[in-house]
């Protein structure tokens, strides 16, 4: 089997119901450009971020590993038997990233400051950094996905009317970068895995920073690491997530045998996480805040245990192997990593003299909703078009 563009019509009733809550949720995105944060989320100047940090910023970013995890595995690690999920885990964390920096600026209240970034560096700020790797890193997405635009163009190039001038211009260029990428695209492979490993562990740094004001739950000198970790976790997870629902979407047969293989793989990965998190929460004897059993404990215990629940369910054997586990067991690991990101950046974070506790607008919500269904929205439209998933030819 090879990429293949999928022959598949665009509308189903699932696809309508997507447009619906992604209109839902550009409604409300118009009003937040319009008239401002305060309009639409229940943000403060004691609450100065919500979910769309904690949410659409910190766990799309985690989400989206499958990108980088991936490319180590077939390209770094020369397996070259899982070719066949490089290019659908690509395009994921390519919309992923994408949707992440349009989720920062949709946050920041001076949205069209966005580019400062770019021209005005702070090497000492940790969001600095986070900020440049994720734009360089959602370059270098763009890039790699460039081969699989010129294999579905190379020879196909038939622009109409007076633009049929360009045709062979055009194919030119197609005919260039294909050759051009072919030679150099090593280096952006290895860029972005080395790119990732650096924004994906900073994340962690930033909450370091906040201190005291962090509860200590969550408050670790290895949270860097840890957030390194449950992203490298994550990333075979979801890509097994979104393989089988694409499968199922597409009514295409699933690649059970290589999931499964990446579920084993998952397994130490998994493991190593959370031993570490698990080790780290006894070493600074942090165990007795869980011990209350109020808001905060349940939702760490909510965190950790959904990724204890998979690592046992892929150790079960034979069992792990079937669909239905292998969805059960990638569900609970990305469920687990998203709520860890929202524990630590909404649940644990509490500014000082802030007396008023946050709760998500329904604009927030919306925003977040829509942009999620936006999202699957463009996936089923390329998948449609270019040749991404591997299947055999109709």
């Amino acid at each position: 089997m090879k990429p293949l563009p999928v022959k598949r019509n665009f509308f189903t009733f699932g696809v309508f119901i997507l447009i619906v809550l992604a209109l839902n949720g550009l409604a409300f995105l118009a009003i937040r450009f319009y008239s401002g944060l305060g309009a639409v989320t229940n943000l403060d100047n004691q609450t100065p971020w919500g979910l769309w940090i904690g949410v659409d910023v910190a766990a799309g970013v985690a989400l989206a590993a499958g990108g980088f995890t991936s490319a180590a595995l077939a390209h770094v690690f020369h397996r070259e038997s899982y070719s066949a999920i490089v290019r659908p885990a690509l395009l994921t964390a390519m919309l992923g990233y994408t949707f992440v920096a349009f989720a920062v600026c949709i946050d920041i209240g001076r949205f069209y400051y966005i580019w400062h970034p770019l021209l005005m560096w702070n090497g000492n700020s940790a969001l600095f950094e986070v900020g440049i790797c994720v734009m360089i890193y959602m370059t270098v997405l763009y890039i790699e996905f460039l081969p699989i635009v010129t294999e579905r163009f190379i020879g196909k190039v038939n622009l109409p009317g007076v633009l049929a001038a360009f045709n062979k211009p055009v194919e030119a260029l197609l005919k260039l970068l294909d050759r051009g990428l072919g030679k150099t695209m090593f280096v952006f492979v290895i860029a972005g895995v080395v790119l990732s490993t650096l924004h994906q562990s900073s994340l962690g740094t930033l909450m370091v920073i906040a201190g005291q004001k962090m509860h200590p739950l969550w408050q670790t000198p290895v949270l860097p690491l840890l957030f390194l970790l449950s992203a490298i976790a994550v990333g075979f997870p979801m890509i097994i997530f979104e393989s089988l629902f694409a499968s199922k979407s597409f009514r295409l047969k699933p690649e059970v045998s290589l999931l499964s293989n990446l579920g084993g793989m998952t397994i130490p990965l998994l493991g190593m996480y959370l031993a570490f998190k698990l080790g780290d929460m006894f070493i600074r004897e942090t165990f007795v805040y869980v011990l209350r059993f109020d808001y905060t404990a349940w939702m760490f215990i909510a965190e950790t245990f959904l990724p204890l629940t998979a690592f046992a369910v892929l150790l079960s054997g034979k069992r792990s192997h079937t669909q239905g586990y292998l969805l059960l067991a990638s569900s609970l690991v990305i469920a687990g990593i998203l709520l860890n990101r929202f524990n630590n950046f909404i649940t644990a974070y509490r500014p000082f003299y802030d007396t008023v506790t946050y709760v998500p607008s329904v604009g927030e919500v919306s925003v977040t909703i829509g942009c999620i269904a936006l999202l699957i929205l463009i996936y089923r439209l390329i998948v449609i078009y270019f040749p991404v998933i591997s299947h055999e030819k109709n």
